[in-house]
């Protein structure tokens, strides 16, 4: 007799509880924000915050009807950091006479309807295992097409935008999420070979040499995103998430080290070939050198941020009371310098704490779903938000060059917005599958027998050496009597 484990909690009050928490953040900080640099608030303030809870609740209520075990705390994480993104820039609008929290707004309801799209149409995370290769090919399509002539545009030095009917989108946001599903459907098939020993160099064990094609080929890739889009931050994001997964998958520490030796290596190739990558590096390392802080696409904008952070101290200058205007694309690129500035060291910690708890949860269900699929594809859509926020974060304070990426859910862009809203939608289904309690069976499994996740009866289950990590963890959620 086969023990079901400890049904979960479907979580339905702390999640009502935190959404209107999460959205009275957002509202909270939009009406200080109007306070601090207007005096007063605007006209149709309870118009908008009854609207925002409105729209909140009825996100929770359809996610709680499509997927009632879902994690809990995922919703309210991503609405907190989109509420208090609007709030900041609409004081962004204030200081530089602009319009863009409305279009923001617009795209934030946008992003929660396909988000709750995304969980109940999608009733079963393991049928995208059947799109693996359709997912690579659409991927590498959405990489290519700022290339095209007459459809990509460049801008600040970056080819990585298209237009389309005066609309323009990141396809690289997109691509992103594809990639993951195309990663966790080729590791979970492959991941038995990619573990197997190798030579051993230095007490380290190593891959076999035949086995090294897929990194070398996902490197090859982002290094030519590096040299024809001009986009560091996109070859950062797509390597570290094959390089991250593919540790999950096989528990080879030698991965990483092969992935971060590969990422060197290209990076200082890169310095010294390519133009656009020696700027960036230059403004990294010279940033305080005048003639690189007075130079066209030079360091001004990095300089201004820090300074805008410094004086922010601890707590911040107060919503509405700080000037976030003077560093340019501060409501995009550097909208973590505006928070800083306004809120403080400790409103940055609020912010990447908030990333944090959705990181966190997002591995939880990775490490209690049943399948190897779903642990794959939860891994590696908390790794695209953790890297993301890393660059960003990374590259504004000068901890690494900057990337030119922006901070998920919070900066403005409406494919970056709309994207990552499809990413906590995924997280939320795959999270169902992980807190769901399970029907007990009276049929015992074998420890070596593993369900792969894709779908077939128990007589069609293939017999699998619990070797590596996802085994293991498969294996020790079967109970058995």
């Amino acid at each position: 007799m086969t023990a079901a484990p400890r049904a979960a909690s479907p979580g339905r009050l702390p999640e009502f509880l935190l959404t209107v928490i999460a959205v009275l953040i957002g509202v909270g900080a939009y009406a200080l924000v109007n306070l601090g640099a207007e005096g007063s608030l605007p006209g149709n303030f309870v118009i908008i915050s009854a609207g925002a809870l409105g729209v909140a609740l009825t996100a929770h209520l359809l996610i709680r009807w499509a997927a009632p075990y879902a994690d809990p705390v995922i919703l309210p994480s991503a609405l907190a950091l989109n509420g208090l993104g609007i709030a900041v820039i609409d004081r962004l609008d204030i200081a530089k006479n602009t319009s863009h929290a409305s279009s923001q707004a617009v795209f934030t309801l946008l992003g929660l309807t396909v988000a709750v799209l995304t969980v109940v149409v999608l009733r079963d995370h393991r049928i995208l295992r059947r799109f693996t290769y359709t997912s690579l090919v659409i991927g590498a399509l959405l990489l290519l097409l700022p290339l095209i002539p007459g459809l990509g545009r460049e801008i600040y030095g970056a080819r990585i935008w298209i237009n389309i009917a005066g609309f323009s989108f990141q396809p690289a946001e997109l691509a992103k999420i594809f990639l993951a599903v195309f990663f966790a459907g080729y590791l979970v098939v492959n991941r038995d070979n990619l573990a197997l020993a190798g030579p051993k160099f230095l007490r380290l064990q190593l891959p076999q040499l035949r086995h090294l094609a897929p990194i070398l080929l996902a490197w090859a890739v982002c290094i030519a995103v590096l040299i024809f889009q001009k986009d560091l931050g996109t070859s950062i994001l797509f390597f570290g998430l094959f390089v991250s997964m593919l540790y999950v998958a096989t528990d080879r520490l030698s991965w990483m080290i092969i992935g971060g030796l590969l990422a060197l290596g290209g990076g200082f190739v890169a310095f010294q070939a390519f133009p656009h990558v020696t700027a960036r590096f230059t403004v990294w390392l010279n940033a305080m050198d005048p003639d690189v802080y007075n130079a066209p696409f030079g360091s001004y904008q990095v300089v201004q941020s820090n300074f805008g952070m410094a004086s922010g101290g601890l707590f911040g200058a107060g919503l509405g009371q700080g000037y976030p205007g003077i560093v340019p694309q501060a409501n995009s690129d550097f909208i973590i310098s505006s928070i800083g500035e306004e809120l403080g060291m400790i409103g940055v910690f609020a912010v990447l704490s908030l990333y944090l708890v959705i990181v966190v949860r997002g591995l939880r269900s990775a490490a209690y779903v049943r399948d190897g699929f779903g642990k794959l594809l939860a891994s590696g859509l908390s790794f695209v938000i953790a890297l993301q926020v890393f660059v960003v974060v990374g590259g504004v304070t000068r901890l690494i060059p900057l990337t030119g990426l922006t901070l998920p859910l919070v900066a403005l862009g409406g494919s970056s917005l709309l994207c990552n809203w499809i990413v906590i939608g995924l997280l939320l289904r795959v999270s169902n599958a992980a807190r769901e309690p399970q029907i007990r069976s009276s049929e015992p499994l074998p420890p070596a027998w593993e369900y792969d996740g894709g779908g077939e009866p128990p007589h069609e289950r293939t017999p699998r050496s619990p070797s590596s990590p996802a085994d293991r963890q498969e294996t020790q959620a079967v109970q058995l009597t």
